[in-house]
C-alpha cells in the first residue's frame, strides 16, 4: 500500500480479500482512498465517527484522514487512491457513497491495470471515467457520529453494545444526569441527527455486520430490538432499498462473477 502512495499516476488501485474480525490498524494516507468492498460488511472509523460499507456502496477517506477498518464476514476489498489533485471534486469529509453498476466495473478493472498505466491510453481513459463517475456518486446516510460531549458518549456507547436498548431519552435522562430536553439538544448539536435517527443508524449498522456473518434475519432483528422480522425488513427496505435476504444474495451473485484479487 506504501508503494501505491508514490506510483506517479493520478489513481492507484488496490485488491485484497480479508477474513471475518481483520483490522487494519488506524493509519493515513497522503492520498485520498475510496474503500469497496464486493463482499462482506466494512466499517471505517475516524476520529469522527464511522462510516459503515456495506456491499454495493464504499466510503470515501479525504487524504491525510486517520481511519482504521474492521472487516465483519468475508470481505473483498476493493480500493483507488486519487492523487489529492484528482480528488478536488470530492468531499473533503468521510461521506459513504452508491457504488452504481458502472463504477462497480471500473473499479474492479482499475485493479486488472498495472500500477503505471498508459496514461494516454485506454487504461487513462479508464482511470479518468472512474473519477468522473465517482465524483458524481450520491452520498448516502451510513454514518453514525462520534459525539463529544461525555454524556452522549456514555448512551452511545451503550447503544452500540446492545442496539436492542429501547430506553428513550427520559430513560436515559436520569441515568446520565441532564434532562431528556438537554440531551436532545446535544445531540442535534452534536451528530446533525436527533437521537432515533441516531439509534436507528446504530442498529441498522449492527444488523448489517450480524447479517455479514452469517447470523439469521429473525435474530438479527430481535437482537437489534425490533418487534418482528417484518418491522426490521420494512427499516432496512427503507435504507437499503432490499430486504436483506435479496440484498446479501444480490451481493454474493456478484461476487461470483468478480475477479479474484491478484495484488
Amino acid at each position: 500500500m506504501a508503494e501505491l502512495q508514490r506510483v506517479p499516476r493520478a489513481v492507484a488501485a488496490y485488491a485484497r480479500d480479508f477474513p471475518d474480525g481483520h483490522v487494519i490498524p488506524r493509519d493515513r494516507h497522503p492520498r485520498g482512498q475510496l474503500v469497496y468492498g464486493v463482499t462482506g460488511v466494512m466499517t471505517v472509523k475516524t476520529p469522527h465517527g464511522t462510516w459503515v460499507v456495506p456491499p454495493q456502496r464504499a466510503v470515501w477517506v479525504p487524504p491525510g484522514t486517520d481511519h482504521e477498518s474492521r472487516m465483519y464476514g468475508a470481505v473483498a476489498m476493493r480500493t483507488l487512491y486519487v492523487e489529492p489533485r484528482a480528488a478536488r471534486a470530492m468531499p473533503d469529509r468521510c461521506c459513504v457513497v452508491t457504488v452504481s453498476p458502472l463504477l462497480r466495473e471500473l473499479i474492479l478493472e482499475a485493479t486488472r491495470l498495472p500500477a503505471e498505466y498508459d496514461e494516454r491510453g485506454r487504461e487513462g481513459r479508464v482511470m479518468r471515467l472512474v473519477l468522473d463517475e465517482l465524483a458524481a456518486s450520491p452520498a448516502e446516510p451510513l454514518h453514525l457520529p462520534q459525539p463529544r460531549d461525555k454524556r452522549l458518549q456514555r448512551i452511545c456507547a451503550a447503544i452500540l453494545a446492545h442496539p436492542g436498548e429501547s430506553a428513550s431519552l427520559e430513560g436515559w435522562a436520569g441515568r446520565v444526569g441532564a434532562s431528556a430536553r438537554t440531551l436532545a439538544r446535544a445531540f442535534a448539536r452534536e451528530t446533525g441527527m436527533g437521537f432515533s435517527t441516531w439509534r436507528q443508524q446504530a442498529r441498522l449498522a449492527a444488523a448489517l455486520q450480524r447479517l455479514a456473518a452469517g447470523a439469521p434475519v429473525t435474530a438479527v432483528a430481535l437482537d437489534c430490538g425490533y418487534a418482528s422480522p417484518s418491522a426490521f425488513t420494512a427499516m432496512f427496505r427503507r435504507a437499503l432499498g432490499k430486504r436483506p435476504s435479496d440484498y446479501f444474495r444480490h451481493a454474493a451473485a456478484e461476487a461470483a462473477t468478480s475477479p479474484r484479487a491478484s495484488r
